[in-house]
């Protein structure tokens, strides 16, 4: 879910922070640039890892600050296809459901990636309809399971209608279909009754030592 990123960049300096240790201005300005921010085909920056190498500190004609290239480390939010997820329903629509991570939300489960016998609802929620009648709702916060089916970096739009959603530079398309996936709460009774009998095993195991 998180990598190591490195990257190699020409940094102008800004004048007000050349009174600072320079690994600790580059680090600031660095920080300014890329923290919060995706970057295409790498992902999310969670932050500045480390600086590797810093070279240059010209000043180029016309300039009123001096250029470094800076080599450094980034840490990276990108999950991989197929890596299983958990976080928290934010929203619905007649498309899907929004999950958010917290410190990520363009997280989005589309109706056909949905468990078979997912429907939407008269007041607009999504809900599992079980082979015995009962709907086991999916609402808001609550605790989903998925699996990362498509990540897409989606180019900067020209235009923007004002009905349109803000715009994303990093989308992640997500699928509750197959066991063990969905809400927490469909799956806990079957997980805690696996954790009793794994102990049950250990504990038989014990008593045939002595």
């Amino acid at each position: 879910m998180f990598v190591l990123s490195q990257i190699e960049h020409n940094l102008p300096m800004p004048p007000h922070l050349l009174n600072r240790p320079l690994v600790d201005a580059i680090k600031s300005e660095l920080e300014r640039l890329f923290l919060d921010k995706v970057v295409a085909n790498l992902g999310l920056c969670v932050s500045v890892y480390d600086i590797r190498k810093v070279e240059g500190g010209f000043i180029f004609p016309g300039e009123g600050c001096s250029t470094y290239t800076v080599s450094f480390r980034l840490l990276m939010f990108r999950p991989f296809i197929g890596e299983v997820l958990v976080g928290k329903i934010s929203g619905y629509d007649e498309k899907g459901l929004q999950v958010s991570l917290d410190f990520f939300s363009d997280i989005c489960i589309p109706g056909h990636l949905m468990q078979f016998g997912t429907v939407r609802g008269e007041d607009g929620r999504w809900a599992l309809k079980t082979e015995d009648g009962d709907e086991l709702p999916l609402d808001i916060d609550d605790e989903i399971r998925f699996l990362v089916s498509s990540i897409k970096y989606p180019p900067i739009p020209v235009e923007q209608k004002e009905d349109d959603r803000p715009f994303a530079p990093m989308q992640i398309n997500g699928s509750i279909k197959g066991d063990g996936l969905g809400l927490l709460a469909w799956w806990a009774p079957d997980e805690e009754e696996e954790e009793g009998d794994e102990e049950g095993e250990g504990e038989g195991e014990g008593e045939e030592e002595q």
